[in-house]
């Protein structure tokens, strides 16, 4: 199969290294400088410093040539770009291709997930989520991992299934795309708050207090948003929340980190190479609490800190407290 991955970031230029091992694959990115180093050294040592990437991945910057090419369209820009890049795509796409969206997030402003977003602007495609507890670096060093594809047809999702498996990367399939999508943009923000735990230097307890908790905030809003519970507690759920929150090599606990050191959002965000969705979800989630009537303690003290009305070293005085009536589960 002819696959197109848009986009060379660190997540991107890892499913096209994995895709390249069994099918013929373009990596398109913006960047020539990156284009050329994929092609000529094999590397992309601006995201994925240290890692060969297969030999039979081929790079461009000629945007039309890799849509054209695609018999399955991957997009892997970040959520700020989805929408532009799909569009971009209409008029070179082939009919009836699928196409799997990277991106965990919501567009803001309209607070579609990127499925959705795709959606609009490629209609009459088949368009998955791929999502899971994948850090890049380690799925490069070739360790073990899995991830879910999502999307209502399942006969899509088996065939995507075998193209997007590879080696110790193992692809499992889930109908339920809405819980899929939540569970890898909502977890990002629980992300940042375990990732000030250990900026701020406070006990394995708490952490384990905020994950947990941030877990059934997660679950409760997908839930009302259509979500399955059950999705929750797989790998598009709990497996991406974990991962993300223990992670060194995660951005959004990187964040974190750095705000319960002290450091300004400006600060840590000026010196990033890659982006960390958390911070733009957690403006979302909170406008996504507010429309469907959820009590979200965690995920609004975050909200408080990254839009500047909560100090990160005040903020675990209340993160993680539910309301006295609360039970476990749930």
């Amino acid at each position: 199969m002819k696959v197109t991955v848009l986009g060379g970031g660190n997540w991107g230029t890892t499913v096209a290294s994995l895709v390249a091992r069994k099918h013929d694959t373009l990596l398109w990115a913006r960047n020539e400088a990156v284009v050329e180093e994929v092609n000529t050294q094999h590397t992309n040592s601006a995201y994925l410093t240290g890692f060969t990437l297969n030999r039979k991945l081929r790079a461009t910057t000629d945007f039309d040539q890799a849509v054209r090419h695609a018999e399955l369209l991957i997009v892997g820009v970040p959520t700020g770009a989805v929408r532009s890049t799909s569009a971009l795509a209409r008029p070179y796409i082939r009919p009836w291709i699928p196409v799997v969206s990277l991106a965990k997030g919501f567009e803001q402003g309209s607070l579609l997930r990127m499925t959705q977003v795709i959606q609009e602007e490629l209609p009459n495609h088949p368009v998955a989520a791929l999502t899971g507890p994948n850090i890049a670096r380690e799925i490069m060093a070739g360790q073990a991992a899995a991830s879910v594809v999502a999307t209502p047809d399942l006969a899509v999702a088996r065939a995507l299934q075998q193209v997007l498996s590879s080696g110790l990367f193992r692809v499992y399939s889930n109908h339920d795309v809405i819980g899929c999508e939540l569970g890898g943009a909502l977890k990002n923000v629980v992300a940042i708050a375990c990732g000030m735990a250990e900026g701020l230097g406070v006990g394995d307890n708490t952490r384990a207090l905020v994950m947990t908790r941030g877990l059934a905030e997660l679950i409760r809003l997908g839930v009302a948003m259509g979500g399955e519970a059950t999705t929750f507690a797989g790998l598009a759920g709990m497996g991406d929340l974990i991962a993300t929150c223990l992670s060194p090599a995660s951005r959004n606990r990187s964040v974190g980190e750095k705000l319960g050191r002290g450091m300004s959002l400006d600060e840590i965000t000026g010196g990033m190479t890659m982006v960390a969705e958390g911070l733009k979800t957690a403006v979302t989630t909170h406008e996504l609490a507010q429309r469907f009537g959820q009590d979200l303690p965690i995920h609004e003290t975050i909200y408080g800190v990254v839009t500047g009305g909560i100090d990160p070293k005040e903020a675990y005085g209340g993160l993680g407290a539910a309301p006295g009536h609360e039970d476990e589960p749930g």
